[in-house]
């Protein structure tokens, strides 16, 4: 895991961020519909193929890797592994796990199942301990499908990675469609890159 600091003198990007985080602190969300219907055909397990899918594309962007270190460094990582959701229905709270070894898809849902089985029971918050700086946040709630989705960040203006919300799938005119809703900061990212994210991942999907 490394960790690149940003030389505000000589980032093309300076003028949005200070505009965005300090003088109009703004974050936005969008809720998009994916088709997993290849998925579906394929029998593929859902959750991992998203993790998978959205792990290739946040370390193909730097944009979707820039952050404050735990030092309060703005920089960038070389790499983003995710931490995820997994819900516990004896307790009916969730526990939150990491997974890497993305270079892939294989090696990735082999390591995927080992710690869901591993620690996918435990209680708390941090299922799986020595979680490491480098993960952006995914949750799914496959309960309910949704047309929009909000996160109320307290302290959120200085929090900026993105935040990925899956809900519940559903079929219409014999396709599956799964609602998504990504969360981000826009000093660091536009709609513009919200939304090649959002094509890549849907190219993906179809693959």
């Amino acid at each position: 895991m490394k960790f690149t600091p940003i030389d505000i003198n000589n980032w093309n990007r300076i003028e949005y961020f200070e505009h965005y985080h300090k003088n109009i602190p703004c974050t936005y969300s969008m809720t998009v519909k994916l088709d997993i219907t290849e998925i579906n055909s394929k029998n593929k397990n859902l959750y991992s193929t998203l993790l998978f899918c959205l792990t290739q594309i946040i370390n193909r962007h730097q944009e979707f890797r820039t952050c404050f270190n735990s030092e309060g460094t703005l920089g960038f990582f070389d790499e983003m592994i995710p931490s995820y959701t997994v819900f516990n229905p004896e307790t009916e709270t969730f526990t939150s796990l990491w997974t890497s070894g993305t270079q892939d898809y294989d090696t990735f849902y082999q390591a995927y199942k080992k710690d869901v089985a591993t620690f996918g029971k435990n209680q708390g918050l941090i299922g799986k301990p020595d979680m490491p700086e480098n993960v952006f946040n995914v949750s799914m709630i496959p309960w309910a499908s949704f047309d929009a989705f909000n996160l109320n960040l307290q302290k959120g203006y200085d929090y900026l990675l993105p935040i990925f919300t899956f809900g519940k799938y559903y079929k219409e005119n014999d396709k599956y469609w799964l609602p998504l809703s990504i969360q981000v900061h826009h000093a660091v990212c536009d709609g513009f890159h919200t939304c090649r994210l959002i094509n890549e991942l849907q190219e993906m999907l179809k693959a």
